[in-house]
C-alpha cells in the first residue's frame, strides 16, 4: 500500500473520532440543558404549592368586637332601641312628654301652609312657651294615610317646620324648638274617612326640661 493511501486512512479515521467526540459534546450537552430545565420545573412547583399552602393556612379578622359593638348599638336607648330605630318604628322620644296647655295645629290635605285656626293656636302656645323659659319644645309632623310612606314624611317634615319659623317670628328662641317628622305613622284616628283623615293631618308638642 502507498503511503498516499496510508495518509488518506489516517486523515479519515482521525475524522470520524473528531466527529464522534462531538456528537458526545452535543448530546452531553443536550442532557445538561434537559437536566437543568427539570430542576427549575421542580423549584417553581415547590414555590406554588408552598404559596397555596399559605393561603389556606390564612385565618380571618376576628370580627368579634366589631358585632359587638354593632349589637350594642342597635340596642341602645328606650325599649332596647336607639333613637333612630324609634323614629322608623313611630315610637316617640322618651325624653319628652305631653303637655296639655299646647295645643295641635291643622292642616289641609297635601297642605303645609298655616291655616288661620293654626295660627291662633300657635299664638297661644308661644304665649305659654314665653312663660316656661326652661322648657324645650319638639314639634311633630303628622299626615293622613294617603301617599307613600316618603312622601308623607316629607310632608310632615314641612309641616314641623312651618309651624317652628311661625313660632320664632313670634319670639321663640329656635335653639329651644326641635322639629321631628313621623308621616302617617302616628295616627290620633285609625279610621280611614275625611272625619279621621282631619285629625291627623297635624302638628303636635312634645315638653323636656
Amino acid at each position: 500500500m502507498s503511503d498516499n493511501s496510508l495518509k488518506q486512512k489516517g486523515e479519515y479515521a482521525r475524522h470520524c473520532r473528531k466527529k464522534r467526540l462531538g456528537e458526545g459534546l452535543m448530546i452531553r450537552t443536550d442532557n445538561k440543558v434537559v437536566l437543568m430545565a427539570l430542576i427549575a420545573f421542580a423549584m417553581t412547583s415547590v414555590f406554588t404549592l408552598g404559596a397555596c399552602s399559605k393561603k389556606k393556612t390564612e385565618t380571618l379578622p376576628d370580627t368579634s368586637v366589631a358585632d359587638a359593638s354593632t349589637a350594642g348599638d342597635s340596642t341602645a336607648g328606650s325599649g332596647g332601641m336607639n333613637s333612630e330605630d324609634q323614629e322608623q318604628m313611630g315610637a316617640r322620644d322618651p325624653g319628652y312628654t305631653d303637655e296639655a296647655q299646647l295645643q295641635d295645629a291643622y292642616f289641609d290635605f297635601d297642605k303645609s301652609e298655616l291655616r288661620p285656626d293654626a295660627r291662633d293656636v300657635l299664638q297661644q302656645n308661644a304665649d305659654w312657651i314665653k312663660a316656661n323659659s326652661g322648657a324645650k319644645v319638639q314639634i311633630e309632623g303628622h299626615c293622613d294615610e294617603r301617599g307613600t310612606e316618603e312622601y308623607n314624611l316629607a310632608l310632615g317634615e314641612r309641616r314641623a317646620n312651618s309651624v317652628k319659623n311661625y313660632l320664632v317670628s313670634l319670639g321663640i328662641s329656635p335653639d329651644r324648638l326641635f322639629t321631628i317628622s313621623y308621616g302617617e305613622e302616628l295616627p290620633v284616628d285609625p279610621g280611614h274617612e275625611e272625619s279621621a283623615w282631619s285629625k291627623n293631618r297635624r302638628a303636635h308638642f312634645l315638653v323636656t326640661q
